[in-house]
């Protein structure tokens, strides 16, 4: 295999991995992936992204908590039966308390440009919001190089409220994503892709 063939097989193998074995992940690893996450392309490289990463069992038990009684409320507003919203409530902690490493991906507007029309603002702070997506897959592809697993969960943007009260995050800190990190207890198969002529159109 070629250099470029070898890459693409590994850009294809990276999955969402769900569950974790207990090993904790060393802070040199940690501190490289959340480095090389930094590499990502941002809009006008004003780099917005903010990375808060939870290691301590207090931090995330603490998200866990806020998130999870936000979370019983929406679900509540839903109409589901109780024994649903209790399920769905204690599986949700359940995987931020038993990931080593639980990432919050933040957008920081501070340093992105300001316009004076509605339009092209929410215009900016969706193209800063699109670069600390871009920092979150350079995350989990730089978590796959060192042999971890993760899933990317969109839970913190319906509470990021709840979220940044919990963390005492800056308020200019908006929480977007979450990021659960370890070493895989297991590897699921490729799921599968839509084919390429269905999503893709060259002009």
């Amino acid at each position: 295999m070629t250099l470029t063939t070898d890459l693409h097989a590994f850009l294809r193998t990276r999955r969402s991995i769900r569950r974790f074995k207990p090993d904790p992940v060393p802070d040199s690893v940690l501190r490289d992936i959340l480095h090389t996450a930094t590499f990502a392309p941002s809009a006008h490289h004003r780099q917005p992204w903010r990375l808060v990463a939870l290691t301590k069992s207090e931090a995330k038990k603490r998200l866990a908590q806020s998130m999870a009684a936000e979370f019983e409320r929406d679900l509540q507003k839903d109409g589901l039966a109780q024994e649903i919203v209790t399920r769905r409530v204690q599986k949700s902690k359940e995987r931020i308390n038993s990931a080593p490493i639980v990432v919050i991906l933040c957008l920081d507007m501070s340093e992105m440009d300001n316009y004076p029309d509605a339009q092209r603002q929410r215009a900016e702070h969706l193209i800063a919001t699109q670069s600390v997506a871009n920092a979150g897959l350079q995350l989990l592809l730089a978590a796959h190089a060192e042999g971890l697993g993760g899933v990317w969960v969109c839970s913190p943007i319906f509470a990021q409220a709840i979220v940044q009260t919990a963390l005492n995050l800056e308020k200019n800190w908006e929480p977007q994503a979450m990021l659960l990190i370890g070493y895989p207890l297991e590897i699921p198969e490729v799921r599968p892709r839509k084919p390429i002529e269905e999503v893709v159109k060259i002009l």
